[in-house]
């Protein structure tokens, strides 16, 4: 009898990559007003640089410099989550949604980074 192994293991930095995508997405979305353009342009550095220190972590020369871009990638999911509140959606309710799943996902990868430095340190 064969074991059946879950195939289904999900890919973090594909994770971090799709979140600073639906980011980009969202901001070309909101009202391009010089509040939006400048937090939507804090928002874009966030949001790229939680996947790009993400892969850096995994490329780390030792645990600690591996701890410390984990660090940062918790850093800037949660800076990536203070921008989306900030940005003015103008009361539109589909980019209320919008925001609402982005922030739910800031959330679950900074548990995930958290998760990740307590079980490393």
């Amino acid at each position: 009898m064969t074991e059946i192994k879950n195939t289904k293991q999900y890919d973090l930095e594909e994770r971090t990559f799709n979140f600073a995508k639906r980011v980009r997405i969202f901001v070309k979305k909101v009202v391009k007003t010089v509040g939006n353009i400048e937090d939507g342009i804090q928002l874009i550095r966030a949001s790229g640089s939680v996947g790009a220190n993400y892969i850096e972590a995994n490329e780390s020369l030792s645990k600690k410099d591996f701890v410390l871009r984990i660090k940062i990638c918790r850093k800037e999911v949660k800076e990536s989550r203070y921008w989306l509140l900030l940005i003015d959606i103008n009361n539109n309710p589909e980019l209320e949604k919008e925001r609402g799943v982005l922030i739910k996902e800031a959330t679950e990868l900074m548990n995930i980074f958290g998760s990740i430095i307590r079980k490393s340190e």
